[in-house]
């Protein structure tokens, strides 16, 4: 049997092995990967710059499939251009441990450039691959040496387009002018329930028209020819980032399915198969490529040629501009921290612990993140149009959108669009992103935070006004079960710190964590320092340590347990109880995880066994029980708040002094 190497042959091998694994799997979603394998071919054959056994090089293309449900197409393209990816891994598609999982997941796959799967994510992503590569290459490229100059390209779907987060994204895309983000909508008509246009009536290139990106419509998305011009166009565009629309059919090669949400996420089934391979002159059975398709289709010499091009340039740029060259090998190549990063941030928490000060710990942020922008300008923050709210903003700040080499970005009222970004810039490189928004408001951005902690990526979120001593915006403003969803988030770092030195310890300990995300968690209001002077602040880094305790007793009869600015409330109640004779130790506990991961000797000298535990946090109550266990007592929220000045909302709820003395009297008895 003679196989062709035509664009649509080429096409149809993707076609072939997309339906095949699916139906070996008996799940997953043909229908996307046959429509869109026509504009796979020509990107990733003729266009994307990549190697695909260096998956890692820096300046390499992104790709990105936001639509990820249709996993078997990327799946296709990293098998067939030559990553690490065997066809044994194509058959076993959907099954424990492959490298194939239902949709792509960072770490699992090489090539797999982010996690998506919820839909809209992966368009956010890119927008914030985009933003890193315009903003790296402002602060590294000099004339003649373009060190970073790659572009950002994403398939979508309908269903991106309708999640909300891809008009977030988008928007500020085009007001950015991310000139190298080119996307492709998979304009198919057809969603899970079927025609789309009973639900989904927008006029997409005018939407992204107005957002300020270039729009090139009506794009055959079978037409080799056709798409590579779009392509062309696109990319000689440097202002705007383009959406190209794709006119495409579902399903491209099912005679039967074709066109219909039929084949939108179910296997077609064994006669269909066949009739596929009938109608697509494929006569070769499941998982098997013949020997010139798959060399048409290997991009190995060509990516390695590609890289060594940049190789050269790399080593040119080390001989002209050898600062500039470590800086970008310790932020891009190595991820390294400055050299003198341990002895600054240790002389920053010394200082803190030493001064002593009264602020709200959402202040003490601020001036944490002064110190240590000012030795990362690695460090790239934002806020969600709340920066004078979350004080994110410092003083050396420099904003994106008035200089291109600058190390803050204004995200506007997009609390899921700003989280979705920072993934995309920490999963680019050479960026340590945070980004600030009311606790409250860690629900609109909730899925992004879920994703950061699947990938394992250094994102930082930043959350102010943390609990009901928020005060008169209410209970919409209040948060109250957000901090325990956010400790109950496998592999998420959660910070809620007493004071100012607490603070500075959750950001080192924030910006150290290389493989996860973390959550600083800030009060609005002012806290009094609690860290004694004499306290050994390596303790803090525990994420548990004792304050303060009366005698010398190593089993307490009472532990007074709290985290963020009730800290400051127990360790007044702990000085009534101390003065009255009660055997009684304060412990701060700003890092229930870190706490966690501990070993069980030292969880012992802070919490020993045989102490009654009264655990005291203005938010959900039962968390705590957890470290109480039925003996001991909590004071928390099992409600939501209400409208008042904060201090009111605090002694209306139970947190106050005399309170806090009861329960413990109460729990003594």
């Amino acid at each position: 049997m003679h196989a062709t190497t035509s664009p649509r042959q080429l096409a149809n091998t993707i076609r072939v092995l997309a339906m095949d694994a699916v139906q070996q799997a008996k799940s997953g979603h043909p229908g996307a990967p046959m429509g869109m394998a026509d504009i796979a071919t020509v990107l990733w054959r003729d266009v994307l710059k990549h190697n695909p056994q260096d998956p890692s090089w820096p300046d390499r293309d992104r790709f990105v499939l936001s639509n990820g449900h249709g996993s078997m197409l990327l799946y296709a393209l990293l098998h067939l251009t030559g990553y690490d990816l065997p066809m044994s891994e194509l058959k076993r598609f959907r099954q424990l441990h492959s490298k194939t999982p239902g949709h792509p997941e960072y770490g699992y796959t090489p090539g797999v450039e982010t996690t998506t799967g919820p839909l809209g994510a992966g368009i956010a992503n890119a927008v914030g691959m985009a933003v890193a590569e315009k903003t790296l290459a402002a602060q590294f490229n000099q004339p003649g040496f373009p060190l970073v100059d790659h572009f950002t390209y994403c398939f979508l779907g309908d269903g991106c387009l309708m999640e909300g987060v891809s008009h977030e994204a988008c928007s500020l895309a085009g007001t950015l002018k991310l000139g190298k983000l080119i996307a492709f909508w998979d304009d198919n008509g057809i969603s899970i329930d079927g025609h789309v246009e009973g639900w989904f009536s927008d006029n997409t290139p005018q939407r992204f028209a107005a957002y300020g990106w270039q729009v090139i419509p009506a794009v055959d998305g079978h037409d080799a020819a056709a798409i590579a011009d779009a392509i062309r166009q696109a990319q000689a565009n440097p202002e705007q980032p383009t959406l190209i629309c794709c006119k495409t059919v579902i399903g491209f090669g099912s005679p039967n399915k074709a066109g219909s949400h039929d084949c939108h996420g179910a296997p077609l089934g064994e006669a269909e198969v066949a009739a596929v391979r009938a109608q697509l002159g494929w006569p070769w059975p499941a998982f098997e490529i013949p020997a010139e398709i798959a060399a048409a289709w290997d991009q190995r010499a060509k990516g390695v040629a590609k890289q060594q091009v940049w190789q050269q340039l790399w080593q040119d740029y080390q001989g002209r501009f050898p600062q500039l060259a470590a800086e970008f090998s310790r932020r891009v190549l190595d991820r390294q921290l400055p050299p003198q990063f341990a002895d600054v941030a240790r002389g920053h928490i010394l200082d803190c612990q030493q001064q002593a000060q009264t602020m709200a710990t959402r202040k003490a942020s601020q001036n944490s993140i002064g110190v240590f922008a000012g030795m990362m300008p690695e460090i790239l923050g934002g806020s969600a149009d709340l920066a004078g709210s979350n004080l994110t903003l410092w003083p050396a700040a420099k904003a994106l959108h008035q200089h291109a080499d600058g190390n803050y970005l204004h995200y506007g009222v997009r609390e899921f669009g700003m989280n979705s970004i920072m993934n995309g810039v920490a999963l680019h490189g050479g960026f340590v992103p945070f980004g600030g928004t009311f606790l409250m408001f860690m629900e609109y951005g909730r899925n992004a935070v879920r994703m950061a902690a699947l990938m394992g990526i250094q994102s930082i979120f930043v959350y102010t006004h943390d609990s009901i001593a928020q005060g008169e915006d209410g209970p919409t403003h209040q948060p109250v079960e957000q901090v325990p969803n956010l400790r109950l988030t496998p592999n998420l770092s959660t910070w809620r710190p007493a004071d100012a030195t607490e603070t500075a310890v959750a950001w080192q300990h924030a910006l150290e964590r290389k493989h996860g995300p973390t959550a600083l968690v800030f009060s609005r209001q002012n806290t009094e320092a609690v860290v004694p002077k004499d306290l050994d602040v390596d303790l803090i880094r525990r994420g548990a340590y004792v304050v303060a305790q009366s005698g010398e007793q190593a089993v307490p009869a009472l532990i007074l347990l709290a985290t963020g600015a009730e800290v400051g409330l127990a360790l007044q109640a702990y000085q009534q109880l101390a003065a009255a004779g009660t055997a009684v130790r304060l412990v701060s506990m700003p890092s229930t995880d870190v706490f966690d991961a501990q070993d069980a000797a030292y969880q012992a000298t802070v919490l020993p066994a045989g102490s009654k535990i009264l655990a005291i946090e203005a938010a959900h109550q039962d968390y705590w029980y957890k470290y109480t266990g039925r003996d001991g007592a909590i004071i928390g929220m099992r409600s939501f708040g209400e409208s008042a000045p904060g201090p009111a909302l605090m002694q209306h709820f139970g947190f106050s002094v005399e309170n806090i003395v009861a329960a413990a009297q109460q729990l003594l008895v």
